[in-house]
């Protein structure tokens, strides 16, 4: 589920577990990718674990095990062993992913924690602070001592927690920004300690302080209060990125009204079983999905189609739970509860979406891992260099500053935050948007797809047929016309029937009663209307009965993509219907979009080549591949992918299926089959192909933010450290201040966590 940090973890010699479970757990006191780092590290190495990934953003571990080796108590133990909490999840009831999609109690617990330790840092840092900037204005007997007092509450309280977790990473053999921030403030402070009560052996007896050492109890406080301060936005940042997820989450009920034993009960959710009668009330949401056996009402599905009219409810209806019922009561049974419903699929997606690892994240993830070790090293040498280099009565403490500052600028958190902030924000975005992406490798794979193809029934079209010609020969209406062929077709089974009969209605035409059914698969249908023999068929039925200008006009209509239906009674030709899958619409504008993104478009059909033709020219498309039995379409969409071409797959029912796990990028409609969704990697909640332009769209703005991501943690880094280190300072004079570096480090994170925050705006601009 969750954006993994380093290699993933290789499984141990011999057979796999019989069985395993997995558990997706918050884990507290996380601070960068190094320390996400460090708690898989200590899960891989933990007997029984088969898999584990850490997600910085999320701070959610996702363990895979064999529960009759490890448990989730042992689990724990692992991550508390490397320094850090994890929060044991409640146990299993109903909300399922609802849960985790909202602020875990430690999580929240431990923003608490961090904001009491802030206000301490803040409250006595600032007194510090000012005393260590007065440069001489403030001067008293006994300064440095009450700058001490001050500084040791922040130290042991406020900044606790990094030495602990430095020492715990230490204990592993591993260094984080924990190690670095413990270092530099740990330097920072003994210097001081040092200068404040043995002063002799920090400065000597001559040069500018005159034997007085200067103290930098501002730069321990200073780190530490910025250091919080950074972590505090971020988090805020942070639950901004999962406020889509978080809204979808509470579109599920606690309870449910249940009729029992001639009443109604409210129960929990979680109590809920399959074929439970479920009563709702007007201006109520729909707990659960369902069908409705009694009553009727409008139904608000916005939140499943975009639609904002409300759709129409009655006996034999579906119902989804989460949506929200309008103007009437009714009782419907329960057909999915708990991790099964619909709401909780959506949601389970996305958070496993958002926990995403995308390839552009590899370098980022290694650089990461063997960041905090060179950053040690070159703070070293820093050290070095200005104790062999500067003045001997300023070299100390120059050498000291300039390490420390070292130290905290480099903390390579804006690195480990650029790839899963960017990939939780675009993947919440999309849920609000109908568009479910199964991670970010699909979403890195859709920035670089270069060829749609489509398929045509149910994607660029609607899949429901329907009349859209009716012409009756002299002597007829189109009214007498279409009573009689609705007459025979009224118990036809045939999507072709149903639009004739569906047209009748619309015309307020009344159908005959009908006798002697029969069905010709492939040709066409007879029966007997009013003791009166009619027929109903293909141009082939009737090509030896029908006049040659009818003729000509069948041929008209398939070539326009319309089916023609000659309608024959007593042996006589009375007319034919034209009966097209109408292409949804959008369709043409999406198109139109995919073409203005440089994408080259394909129809892919196992219909007629003139029709496929024709919905093609309708819509915008040029290059159509028809006539392909379900078998083919795979194989069409691998050629393709041969030519070297990247190949976004685009369909809705089973025969889809294998063709979308062929292409680089499978996207079912989600008003499709099961199996094409599952075969999918990217899932639109909402019918037509606006959401294959919002898909890729969003896929490479998510990018191209990746990318900015990771310029400026990289060039901050580049840049920073040599300025840090005092490279400026034979030129310019300048060095850099441990409080300005940590500044600079805390501004660094939240920087990349707003520009990933933008992807929230994406799509407003859309056209529809």
């Amino acid at each position: 589920m969750l954006h993994q940090i380093g290699s993933p973890r290789t499984p141990p010699p011999g057979p796999p577990p019989e069985r395993t479970e997995r558990a997706d757990l918050p884990v507290t006191g996380m601070t960068c990718a190094g320390c996400a780092h460090s708690v898989q590290q200590a899960l891989a190495r933990t007997p029984g674990v088969v898999s584990a990934a850490v997600n910085i953003a999320t701070r959610r571990a996702s363990v895979v095990f064999d529960p009759d080796q490890v448990g989730l108590e042992g689990i724990a133990r692992a991550v508390e062993g490397a320094g850090y909490g994890v929060v044991l999840p409640r146990p299993a009831g109903a909300a399922g992913a609802a849960e985790a999609a909202e602020e875990p109690e430690g999580t929240s617990a431990e923003v608490r924690a961090a904001r009491r330790r802030f206000a301490v840092a803040a409250l006595c840092g600032i007194p510090v602070t000012v005393l260590g900037m007065s440069h001489g204005l403030l001067d008293f007997p006994g300064k440095s001592h009450v700058q001490l007092a001050l500084t040791l509450p922040i130290l042991l309280y406020s900044g606790r927690g990094y030495f602990v977790r430095a020492w715990s990473a230490l204990r592993h053999g591993a260094a984080n920004m924990n190690t670095l921030i413990a270092i530099g403030t740990g330097a920072a402070f003994l210097y001081s300690l040092a200068a404040t009560f043995a002063p002799a052996l920090v400065a000597p007896s001559s040069g500018p302080h005159g034997g007085h050492a200067p103290v930098y109890y501002e730069a321990v406080a200073g780190i530490i209060a910025l250091v919080l301060l950074g972590g505090l936005l971020e988090s805020g940042a942070r639950v901004r990125t999962s406020s889509a997820l978080r809204a979808l989450a509470r579109l599920q009920s606690a309870t449910a009204r249940v009729a029992r034993d001639g009443g109604e009960e409210e129960i929990p959710l979680e109590r809920l079983a399959v074929g439970d009668v479920v009563v709702v009330r007007p201006g109520e949401r729909i707990p659960v999905d369902g069908e409705v056996v009694d009553g009727a009402s409008t139904v608000d599905e916005s939140m499943l189609t975009g639609e904002s009219i409300p759709v129409r409810k009655a006996d034999g209806d579906p119902v989804t739970g989460g949506t929200m019922n309008r103007t009437g009561a009714f009782r419907f049974r329960a057909t999915r509860v708990g991790r099964d419903t619909y709401l909780q699929q959506v949601l389970r997606m996305v958070e496993e979406a958002q926990g995403g690892r995308a390839p552009i994240q590899r370098l980022a993830d290694r650089v990461s891992g063997i960041f905090a070790p060179t950053v040690v090293a070159l703070a070293a040498v820093t050290f070095a260099a200005w104790m062999a280099l500067a003045p001997p009565d300023e070299r100390l403490r120059l050498a000291l500053v300039q390490a420390v500052s070292v130290l905290i600028i480099a903390c390579p958190c804006a690195m480990g935050l650029a790839t899963p902030t960017a990939i939780l924000v675009a993947t919440g975005r999309g849920a609000e948007l109908g568009v479910l992406v199964k991670g970010g490798e699909i979403l890195e794979r859709a920035s670089e797809v270069d060829t749609v193809v489509l398929d045509k029934t149910g994607t660029i079209t609607a899949g429901e047929p329907a009349v859209t010609e009716v012409e009756p020969i002299e002597g007829w209406t189109e009214e007498r016309l279409l009573a009689v062929a609705a007459s025979v077709e009224a118990v036809s089974e045939h999507p072709v029937g149903e639009a004739i009969v569906a047209a009748a209605r619309e015309r307020g035409v009344a159908p005959a009663p009908a006798s002697g059914f029969e069905a010709n698969p492939g040709r066409g249908v007879a029966a007997h209307v009013d003791g009166v023999p009619v027929r109903l068929g293909s141009v082939a039925l009737f090509e030896v009965a029908a006049g040659a200008p009818l003729l000509r006009r069948a041929a008209e209509l398939a070539a326009l993509g319309r089916t023609p239906v000659i309608v024959e009674v007593q042996g006589r030709v009375v007319g034919v219907l034209g009966v097209a899958d109408p292409a949804r619409p959008g369709s043409r504008e999406a198109v139109a979009r995919m073409r203005e993104m440089s994408l080259d478009v394909v129809m892919l059909t196992g219909d007629h080549r003139a029709t496929a033709e024709a919905v093609a020219r309708e819509v915008g498309i040029e290059r159509v591949v028809a006539e392909v039995l379900p078998d083919r379409k795979a194989r069409e969409v691998q050629r393709l992918r041969s030519e070297g071409r990247k190949v976004a797959m685009v369909g809705d029912g089973i025969n889809d299926a294998p063709a979308l796990a062929a292409a680089d990028v499978g996207i079912a409609v989600g008003t499709g089959t099961d199996v094409a969704i599952a075969a999918s990697d990217v899932t639109l909640v909402r019918a037509g192909l606006g959401g294959v332009v919002t898909s890729l769209a969003l896929a490479r703005a998510t990018i191209r933010t990746i990318r900015q991501n990771l310029f400026w943690a990289f060039g901050y880094n580049v840049m920073g450290i040599p300025i840090a280190a005092g490279a400026l300072y034979p030129w310019t004079g300048w060095l850099l201040s441990p409080v300005i570096a940590s500044a600079a480090m805390a501004f660094s994170s939240v920087s990349v966590v707003t520009n990933s925050l933008r992807l929230r705006r994406f799509g407003r601009s859309l056209r529809p």
